[in-house]
């Protein structure tokens, strides 16, 4: 498969799983995942996140999703990257962060894949971004940390802090 064959792939089963879950849960948004007008891509929110996760990694890099009521495009990025579960000490438990199940118990009672994404009750949410605009403001100081970190402990040929940040936002009309 070439790469944009592979990119569609991606973009396709993030659309289906964020789908499918909403309608599962008769709850949430499936727009933002689908393709938002307003995102940088002419594809829609998806393209932009899948392309990243899968051709360049986020090794280390950190994804802050401002607008909760989409979660479902994380929740299926964290399953499709298999991202790894880890306890408190960040050591990994040998399971994934978000199983198929997770996503098919999507926004209800017990579920990790909740409607609103809480940081620390599931592996690779950054933050709990709360009311609209927060995690905007979130991204932005962990923007500043990291080169502020940068700036004092990366040395030539180790960098430690060389990751990036990147937010999806919604802005209201």
């Amino acid at each position: 498969m070439t790469n944009a064959e592979i990119d569609l792939l991606c973009v396709n089963t993030i659309r289906t799983l964020s789908i499918d879950a909403v309608q599962q849960a008769k709850s949430g948004h499936p727009g933002t995942p689908m393709g938002s007008p307003l995102w940088s891509t002419p594809y829609g929110t998806a393209p932009c996140v899948s392309t990243r996760r899968t051709r360049f990694g986020l090794i280390g890099d950190r994804f802050v999703l401002s607008n909760g009521h989409a979660s479902m495009l994380l929740w299926s990025v964290l399953h499709l990257t298999k991202t790894q579960a880890v306890n408190a000490e960040y050591e990994r438990l040998g399971q994934p962060s978000v199983t198929l199940e997770d996503i098919r118990r999507f926004r209800q009672l017990g579920s990790k894949a909740a409607g609103h994404p809480e940081y620390h009750w599931v592996s690779g949410v950054e933050t709990t971004t709360g009311p609209l605009g927060q995690g905007v403001a979130t991204s932005v100081g962990m923007a500043i940390a990291q080169k502020w970190l940068a700036a004092h402990y990366n040395m030539p040929g180790f960098e430690i802090f060389d990751y990036n940040i990147y937010a999806v936002a919604e802005m209201a009309a």
